[in-house]
């Protein structure tokens, strides 16, 4: 009764093969440069098209873009907006007087952007935000529109980018 091992696979065990083999890989990729970034110090470019936080823009002298056609509402799909109308608003130039965003139900699929007629919401470049509550999740229409003012260079920015494809 002898052993049935060949000298070849004998040979590979004795002169741990895959050992070296795994550390050559290693020693490879030892040597190239990382990919891992670092996040809160260093920071990768986001995409002209990054859906994030959203904003409420408006026009250059200042007025609200939103013309309060709820279009947005109707087609959220998680029903994250919710748009009321300002009764003192008239017929030619509508108002909203509530326009908040649930943030924690928002599933940042961009078909707010997609519908609204006149740019009034869009989806931004910031991903860093939080509550501490429920209730800081919803933006209202002062939070959306101070928003809109902070990013507005880099809102601007990105739809002239995008605009070709919109």
């Amino acid at each position: 009764m002898g052993l049935n091992v060949n000298v070849k696979e004998f040979l590979a065990s004795f002169a741990l093969l895959e050992l070296f083999s795994g550390m050559s890989v290693t020693l490879k990729h030892m040597f190239k440069p990382r990919i891992t970034v670092q996040y809160p110090e260093e920071k990768t470019p986001l995409s002209p098209r990054f859906r994030g936080e959203h904003v409420l823009r408006r026009h250059e002298d200042g007025a609200e873009r939103c013309v309060a056609c709820k279009l947005c509402e109707a087609v959220c799909p998680a029903q994250a907006i919710y748009i009321e109308i300002d009764p003192a608003s008239s017929a030619a130039k509508r108002l909203t007087r509530t326009y908040d965003i649930d943030m924690a139900k928002c599933i940042f699929c961009g078909f707010c952007q997609e519908a609204c007629p006149v740019d009034a919401i869009v989806l931004g470049p910031n991903f860093e935000y939080g509550a501490e509550t429920r209730q800081g999740m919803i933006y209202r229409k002062e939070k959306l529109l101070a928003n809109g003012e902070f990013w507005k260079r880099q809102v601007d920015d990105n739809l002239r980018i995008n605009a070709r494809y919109r």
